[in-house]
């Protein structure tokens, strides 16, 4: 049984002060995973965790994880502007992005990022929006094909848009070698939150032997071998999570299976976890406000689909608890839903719950990745708060609520802008 890092009573005193729904995020359970992570790597000197920002793109969150050594993996302009405006260094950032417009790639390069290459025709495209090639570059792979662990189908490589073919991948490294690199990086991401200890210390066998080939055909100082994502986390409750430190020993085998022999005992790990980081310490807190009784039992919630779109856009599951309900029986038969005028907005269908009165408080679980970063503003939603219970007990506000002017800046420079504020000062919003 899944159980929340937040009881009833807590939930009822941070209401007080700030009103659901909000993204609560649990950081004594971050803490302690990223230490985790950095303890199962810690054979290899090198190591690095990039972690992936647009999981959770909160400066607050990005600082404790830099207590343990973390960088940031970015995918955009403006998570590199973030990243470097909390002074990370250029070395301790990643830059991971496809069909990149040329001015991220200048910026990129201004600050000193690894930069990530997904294609073969970006190497002349970068060439040209950041005058230089640099010394250090990293290419993306993708081996196509069916992607298998133990036997068993993880996903389709062939179906992605990302990466450098095999060949791309050789000849890429030998233009770049002319036009100045010396230092590379092999980087693969082929499968998505597998609940699994055999994902990586497989990726790793395959770019291991790939980097080894590189070395001997081209000549290439293989820097670094970017494991990427990948390790997901037990959203459903019968599902056992993954163990990090079985994971790193995983690897270190392979790497000393295959890189040491080979003379390659250098080669730095890193990895670009975000949901194995982030996801089981957020949660989303709703409160219960309707129920509706016509040909199913539904709950409406005051949270929806823009706090967290996983479930409407993936049908994903998320594990719901209704506090002060922890063992009850689980009796009852609901669908949870949001407001918005989609009925794809809900969070749960036919799920068993215990009876859910109005008032009640739903901790909907593993929010703590791709739940905040995916919201959006349909139906004129405005994004909720997230929240930090810290490890003392206290509760720091890391992110306000959206409000309506947030909402309207864009339209700034029409008349009908303060009209607009006006308007909403009458609702009576709080």
């Amino acid at each position: 049984m899944k159980k929340p890092f937040v009881t009833k009573e807590q939930i009822e005193e941070i209401v007080k002060t700030y009103p659901t729904p909000f993204h609560l995020y649990d950081e004594k359970g971050i803490r302690e995973n990223a230490k985790a992570v950095k303890e199962a790597f810690a054979w290899n000197p090198g190591y690095k965790e990039f972690f992936a920002v647009k999981a959770t793109p909160n400066p607050f969150i990005i600082d404790i994880l830099r207590d343990y050594g973390c960088g940031c993996d970015c995918a955009s302009l403006t998570e590199l502007e973030m990243a470097h405006a909390m002074g990370i260094p250029g070395e301790d950032i990643m830059f991971s992005s496809n069909d990149t417009p040329a001015l991220e790639y200048a910026y990129a390069a201004k600050i000193g990022a690894t930069i990530n290459l997904d294609d073969f025709t970006h190497i002349d495209f970068l060439e040209e929006a950041a005058g230089a090639i640099p010394k250090t570059i990293s290419m993306r792979y993708n081996p196509g094909g069916i992607y298998e662990v133990s036997n068993g189908i993880m996903d389709n490589p062939q179906d992605a848009k990302y990466g450098f073919t095999k060949k791309q991948l050789f000849d890429g490294t030998e233009i770049l070698m002319k036009k100045g690199a010396e230092h590379f990086g092999i980087h693969a991401f082929l499968v998505s939150n597998t609940v699994t200890n055999d994902y990586y210390p497989a990726l790793a066998r395959d770019l291991f032997a790939l980097a080894k080939e590189l070395k001997e055909k081209t000549g290439a100082h293989v820097a670094f071998i970017n494991l990427s994502g990948g390790v997901g986390v037990a959203y459903r409750p019968d599902q056992t999570p993954n163990d990090i430190r079985v994971i790193g020993e995983g690897v270190r085998k392979a790497y000393e299976e295959i890189l040491v022999p080979a003379g390659m005992g250098d080669v730095a790990i890193y990895t670009e976890m975000g949901r194995f980081m982030l996801a089981p310490y957020g949660h989303l807190v709703t409160k219960a406000i309707h129920e509706k009784h016509t040909y199913k039992e539904y709950i409406g919630v005051d949270a929806c689909a823009v706090n967290l779109m996983r479930p409407a856009m993936y049908g994903a599951y998320h594990h719901i608890t209704v506090l002060g309900k922890e063992n009850a029986p689980c009796d009852h038969r609901y669908d949870v839903t949001g407001s918005l005028c989609e009925n794809n907005d809900k969070f749960a269908i036919d799920r068993d719950l215990p009876e859910i009165e109005m008032g009640d408080y739903l901790v909907i679980h593993e929010a703590g990745a791709h739940g905040y970063s995916m919201g959006y503003n349909y139906n004129g939603k405005l994004k909720s708060a997230e929240l930090l219970l810290k490890e003392d007990g206290s509760v720091q506000l890391i992110r306000r609520a959206e409000e309506p002017k947030d909402y309207y800046a864009t339209f700034d420079q029409f008349p009908i802008y303060e009209k607009l504020l006006a308007a909403d000062k009458e609702s009576g919003r709080k």
